[in-house]
């Protein structure tokens, strides 16, 4: 974000996202939620698509912000120290988005099915999902798995599937305790490295 305006209009759009879903997202709605004058936010934004876009881009940075400096480190550690990075940073980061990130997870699976019917939000769910599918292969390698980049996809499917079981699917009465997704993710990651 470049500015602080351009912050809020961003951040207003993914709340209104999670809590109204695509069909509250509009710019006037932003513009009012945010307290902006009329036509602050197709001024930032100028098309639904952008929104969308501006939308994402905020979701994915407040994502990869505690991510980012592992990929330099990480050729620093032992496997036995990557798997123990990579197991505490997941469970981390999932307790994260089914809790306080739970806004977060819904306005993203909201886009990830907007997706699906916009060939250029796709290209950009895309892009930004490589990217952790990358950060991810890069932990796996560190921690002596081989074929990361394979197994980080599969890695990637399995937070995918937690995250919406759990905000939209059928496990939303029964979330997972902050214990049970450490177990979970430790699992993944010893089968994942040590097939």
């Amino acid at each position: 974000m470049t500015s602080p305006r351009a912050a809020l209009i961003a951040d207003t759009a993914v709340t209104l996202l999670a809590e109204r879903g695509l069909r509250g997202l509009t710019h006037r709605a932003v513009d009012e939620a945010a307290g902006l004058p009329p036509g602050s936010t197709s001024n930032l934004a100028r098309t639904r698509a952008a929104l969308l876009t501006l939308a994402l881009d905020r979701i994915a940075g407040a994502d990869s912000a505690p991510l980012r400096p592992l990929k330099k480190v990480s050729a620093l550690l032992s496997p036995p120290a990557a798997r123990d990075v990579l197991t505490n940073l997941l469970a981390d980061d999932l307790g994260v988005r089914l809790a306080a990130g739970r806004g977060l997870t819904l306005a993203r699976v909201e886009l990830a099915l907007e997706a699906n019917r916009d060939e250029a939000l796709r290209a950009r769910y895309d892009e930004l999902g490589g990217e952790f599918s990358g950060l991810a292969a890069t932990l796996l390698a560190a921690a002596g798995g081989r074929d990361a980049e394979r197994r980080a996809r599969y890695l990637m499917a399995w937070c995918d599937g937690i995250l919406f079981h759990t905000t939209a699917g059928a496990g939303q009465a029964h979330p997972p305790s902050q214990e049970e997704l450490r177990e979970q993710v430790d699992l993944m990651v010893r089968t994942l490295i040590d097939p």
